[in-house]
């Protein structure tokens, strides 16, 4: 019993001991408003998916794209600062990039090969509202 007590009283010591040192280990004391804070949040774009069902619709109905090339095609989306329900939409062909070797990763990969996008605009999932320019379309291709 003697040896137990004996033993908390020593760790009790050690932990006040620690607390103490400027280890800078102290997580359960807050930072001063300044210190810590976490620098300029950069947006995380999502990764190339298929093109939004309001763009594909759109490219086949209004554009008279044909559906079979239209819904093999990949797109790009970001947010738009405006409203929530809003994107900026860039629609590619994901064969002409892996035969250029560029490596899309999000919206911002087309910054330095703008010829590999066929269409770009923005789209408006409340509203139902879609609006596409097309950029470079090249004539679809036989299988």
């Amino acid at each position: 019993m003697f040896l137990a007590i004996f033993y908390v009283s020593v760790c009790k010591k050690f932990l006040r001991a620690r607390r103490n040192t400027t280890m800078g280990w102290r997580i359960w004391k807050k930072k001063s408003e300044g210190e810590g804070q976490p620098k300029a949040k950069l947006e995380k774009l999502p990764r190339p998916k298929e093109i939004p069902r309001l763009v594909g619709q759109y490219l086949v109905v209004q554009l008279r794209k044909d559906p079979d090339w239209v819904w093999k095609l990949k797109a790009v989306v970001r947010k738009r600062p405006e409203n929530k329900s809003s994107y900026n939409v860039r629609v590619f062909e994901d064969y002409q990039a892996r035969l250029k070797k560029v490596e899309v990763k999000d919206f911002n990969s087309f910054d330095g090969h703008p010829d590999l996008i066929l269409y770009e605009g923005w789209f408006d999932k409340a509203s139902n509202k879609v609006q596409i320019e097309e950029k470079s379309v090249p004539a679809p291709r036989a299988a």
